[in-house]
C-alpha cells in the first residue's frame, strides 16, 4: 500500500509541474492518470471525456494544417478526428475565384462546370479558368439548371412586359474571340433589375456559358447530357464499360411495334420513301419508283396492324414477322457502292437468306477490311440485284418489320423501300445527336457485353451483325423504352462521384490526409419521372411537378431525412436539380417531344397562348417579371439554407432556342418534300436557300449562348 501511495504521489508531482508550466490551461484525472491540455478552448471544444479517453496537443505539423484543437488518445493511439467547419473569416475557408490572370481564352461551356464539380469532389483535373481555394474544405455542391434566363434580362431598366428575347448581337460574333464576350461580368446589385437583385447577394459574377452543339450541322446538343455525362479517364479502366441498371430498376416488357420509326424519323434520316408513307392525294396516286427501285406490296400503313385477338399474350412481336437485315457493299464508282452480300435473319435467329450478289458494274474496290468480300468470292456468282429484290418482295409483306443498324444504307444498296423499320442507331442515339451515330461494335460492347467485328482485315460478317441487331432489339423489348436511352460514350456523373468521390482530412479525419477515394452520395431532382432519366444513377431521386417541389427537394437532399431512410442523415454530398417554370413561360420547353400523359410535362398553356398580367400596388406586372421574382426568391431561400462551405452553381444550359427550332422544323419539312419521289423544287411548300441556312447558323449561336453563376455559401 505504501508503494501505491508513493506512486500516486509521484503522479501528482508530475501534474503539479505541468500546471506550473501550463498555468490554468489544463485538467487532471489523477485516478486514471489521464492528462488533458488545450490552448484557450472554445465552448464547443469543452466536451466531457470518459476515463478511457485522453486528449493531447497535436503535433506541430497538424497544428499548422488545422489551426490546433484537441486530439483524442485511446489506449495510446490517436483517434480519427474530424476538423471543425471553418468560419467565413478563417484563412482556410473554401472559395472559387476569378482573376484576369486566369487562362481563359474563350467562353466556358457546360462541361467546364461539370469538370469543376469533378475537381472539387472526385478525380477531375484542376480548372484553369478559375482558382479553387482550399478544395478539401468543401462540404457539399449544389447545381441548379434554370433554362429561360438570359443575359439581357440582367440590364437595369428592362421592360419585362415588352421583352421578347435576347438581341441578335448577344450571340458570339465571328472573327477572333473578344475577351468582352467570354470574360465574366461583375454583378452589382444597384445595376440589376429589382427582381434579379438576389443574384448579386449570392454570386460575384455572371458567366457566359456556351451550350453544347454542332455549328456544322446546325444542331444544339443536350446540356443535361453534357452536365451529367463525364468522360472516362484514359488511365481508368480498359475498353467500353458494360451498361448497368440503376438501383430499383424494373423491366417493362414492351412490344417491338413501340420502337417503329415514324415517317418523319425515316425521312429525316434519309430512308427511301415508300408510297404508304405519303398522305392520300395526288402525290401518292402518281407515285413512281425511281429507275431500278422497288417497294414492298403495302397499300396502307394500317395493313400492318394485327388484331389484338390474334396476338399471343405476352408476345413482344405483336403478331408481326420480324427480320434483321445486314448488307455488305463494294465500291463500283466515285462515291458509289453496290450490293455484294445480303443476310436476312428471322426473330428466332434462323438464317432466312444469305447470298452473294454480283453488281452490274465492275468493282473498283472490294473494301475487304470492312465488307469481308474478295474477288475470289464474287467471280463465280451469278445472282443479281434484281434476283434479290424479287426474293425480298416474296418474303416481306404488310406484317413484316425490318430491323438493322443504319438500315438506310442497306435499303439504298438494295434499292428497296419498306415502311416498317426498327433501327438500332435510332434506338440508341449518339449523345451529341444526329447526324452522329454510335457504332454497332460499341453498342454490342455496351449493352450486350459482346465483342463483334473482330475479324480485322478479314472484314465484317453480315450474319453476325444482323444477329447483334436482333439481340439489341430483343433486350430493349424485355427491359423497356428507357433502357439504354440515357447511356452514352462516357460515365454517368453520379456514378463517377460514387466511384471516385474523394474525401480529405477536413471531412474524413487523418486517414484521408492527401485525399482518399470514399465515394460521394448524390441526389437528382427534376420534373417528371427522374428514375427514367440520367438522374436514375443518383443515390436519391426526387420527382417533381413544380418548381416549389424542386426547391423543397433540394433542401431535403441537402439536410437529409430525420430517420435517414430515403435521404441519408446529414444530406447528400452533391445535388443536381432543374427548375422549369421559367422555361415553360418563355416557350423554350419543346412540347413536341412530350406525350400528353407525361407527368413531367410543362404547365398547360392558357387558351390563345395568352399570359395574364398581375397587379401589384395598382402597377401592372408582367408574367415574366413575376416568374423571375419567384425564381430569385427560391434560389435565395435555397442559398440561405445551405450549410457553410457549399459550392452553389446555377446555369441555364442553353440560350433562347425558339428561332433555331423554327428554322430546323422548316428545314426538316423542306427535306421531307424534296426527297419525295416526283416532287418539283419550285412546287415545294417551303424553300431552303443559303439565306435560310445563314439564318439557322445565327439562331444556333443565340441558342448556344447560355449563362451561369458560381458562388460559395
Amino acid at each position: 500500500m505504501g508503494k501505491k501511495k508513493n506512486k500516486n504521489k509521484g503522479q501528482r508531482g508530475i501534474a503539479a509541474a505541468l500546471a506550473t508550466f501550463q498555468g490554468d490551461s489544463m485538467a487532471i484525472d489523477t485516478e486514471n492518470t489521464s492528462i488533458q491540455l488545450s490552448t484557450a478552448p472554445t465552448d464547443s471544444e469543452l466536451t466531457p471525456t470518459t476515463s478511457s479517453d485522453s486528449l493531447k496537443r497535436p503535433c506541430p505539423e497538424d497544428d499548422n494544417e488545422d489551426g490546433g484543437g484537441w486530439q483524442t488518445i485511446e489506449n495510446g493511439r490517436p483517434v480519427k478526428k474530424f476538423k471543425k467547419i471553418p468560419g467565413q473569416e478563417s484563412k482556410r475557408y473554401p472559395g472559387i475565384h476569378f482573376s484576369t490572370q486566369a487562362r481563359l481564352f474563350s467562353k466556358i461551356n457546360v462541361s467546364s462546370l461539370r469538370d469543376l464539380i469533378l475537381y472539387i469532389f472526385a478525380d477531375g483535373a484542376a480548372p484553369q479558368w478559375v482558382s479553387v481555394k482550399h478544395r478539401p474544405e468543401f462540404r457539399k455542391i449544389v447545381a441548379v439548371m434554370v433554362p429561360g434566363l438570359d443575359e439581357a434580362m440582367f440590364k437595369k431598366g428592362l421592360d419585362f412586359a415588352a421583352y421578347t428575347g435576347p438581341p441578335p448581337g448577344q450571340a458570339t460574333s465571328g472573327g477572333a474571340p473578344d475577351p468582352d464576350e467570354y470574360y465574366p461580368r461583375e454583378l452589382k446589385k444597384e445595376l440589376l433589375p429589382e427582381v434579379l437583385q438576389p443574384f448579386a447577394d449570392m454570386f460575384p459574377h455572371l458567366w457566359p456559358v456556351k451550350a453544347p452543339g454542332d455549328d456544322k450541322y446546325g444542331k444544339l446538343h443536350s446540356p443535361m447530357q453534357a452536365m451529367l455525362t463525364a468522360p472516362v479517364p484514359k488511365n481508368k479502366g480498359v475498353g467500353v464499360q458494360p451498361a448497368s441498371e440503376p438501383n430499383g430498376w424494373k423491366n417493362q416488357r414492351t412490344r417491338i411495334t413501340e420502337f417503329l420509326a415514324s415517317n418523319e424519323e425515316l425521312m429525316e434520316n434519309g430512308f427511301p420513301v415508300h408510297p404508304a408513307m405519303l398522305k392520300p392525294g395526288e402525290k401518292r396516286d402518281n407515285f413512281k419508283d425511281p429507275e431500278g427501285w422497288v417497294h414492298t406490296r403495302i397499300e396502307n400503313l394500317e395493313d400492318g396492324k394485327v388484331p389484338e385477338g390474334d396476338v399471343q399474350q405476352g408476345s413482344v412481336t405483336a403478331g408481326r414477322e420480324v427480320y434483321a437485315l445486314d448488307c455488305e457493299m463494294c465500291v463500283t464508282g466515285e462515291a458509289e457502292y453496290s450490293l455484294t452480300r445480303i443476310s436476312l435473319v428471322a426473330w428466332d435467329g434462323s438464317v432466312v437468306l444469305d447470298e452473294l450478289v454480283k453488281p452490274d458494274k465492275p468493282i473498283i474496290d472490294y473494301v475487304t477490311r470492312f465488307s469481308g468480300i474478295t474477288k475470289e468470292m464474287i467471280d463465280p456468282v451469278n445472282t443479281t440485284l434484281k434476283d434479290i429484290q424479287a426474293r425480298l418482295l416474296g418474303i416481306l409483306g404488310p406484317k413484316s418489320i425490318l430491323l438493322g443498324h443504319s438500315l438506310d444504307s442497306d435499303l439504298k444498296a438494295l434499292k428497296l423501300a419498306h415502311p416498317f423499320i426498327v433501327d438500332t442507331s435510332l434506338l440508341f442515339p449518339h449523345p451529341r445527336g444526329f447526324p452522329l451515330k454510335q457504332s454497332l461494335k460499341y453498342l454490342a460492347q455496351k449493352f450486350l457485353n459482346r465483342e463483334v467485328q473482330k475479324a480485322g482485315e478479314a472484314g465484317h460478317d453480315s450474319i453476325e451483325d444482323a444477329k447483334t441487331c436482333l439481340d439489341l432489339v430483343k433486350r430493349k423489348c424485355e427491359k423497356g423504352k428507357a433502357w439504354g436511352a440515357g447511356e452514352s460514350q462516357g460515365e454517368n456523373l453520379f456514378k463517377r462521384l460514387a466511384r471516385a468521390g474523394t474525401a480529405y482530412r477536413s471531412t474524413a479525419g487523418p486517414e484521408a490526409t492527401g485525399g482518399a477515394p470514399v465515394g460521394k452520395t448524390s441526389a437528382a431532382i427534376d420534373w417528371g419521372d427522374v428514375s427514367r432519366s440520367a438522374g436514375n444513377a443518383a443515390t436519391v431521386t426526387i420527382s417533381c411537378k413544380s418548381d416549389a417541389e424542386v426547391e423543397a427537394g433540394i433542401l431535403r437532399a441537402v439536410k437529409g431525412d430525420p430517420d435517414g431512410l430515403e435521404v441519408p442523415g446529414g444530406g447528400v454530398d452533391f445535388v443536381w436539380a432543374r427548375m422549369r417554370e421559367l422555361e415553360a413561360l418563355q416557350g423554350w420547353w419543346n412540347r413536341n417531344k412530350l406525350v400528353p400523359e407525361d407527368a413531367g410535362g410543362p404547365p398547360a398553356e392558357k387558351e390563345g397562348n395568352e399570359k395574364e398580367e398581375e397587379k401589384e400596388d395598382d402597377v401592372v406586372v408582367s408574367p415574366l417579371e413575376t416568374c423571375l421574382k419567384m425564381l430569385g426568391e427560391r434560389l435565395k431561400r435555397i442559398y440561405d439554407n445551405l450549410p457553410p462551405c457549399t459550392a452553389f452553381i446555377v446555369y441555364t444550359g442553353t440560350g433562347d432556342p425558339r428561332e433555331m427550332s423554327r428554322l430546323q422544323a422548316m428545314q426538316a419539312q423542306f427535306k421531307k418534300e424534296y426527297n419525295t419521289p416526283g416532287s418539283k423544287w419550285d412546287q415545294l411548300s417551303v424553300q431552303w436557300t443559303d439565306r435560310e441556312d445563314q439564318a439557322l447558323r445565327q439562331a444556333l449561336k443565340v441558342a448556344r449562348s447560355g449563362i451561369g453563376f458560381i458562388g460559395v455559401k
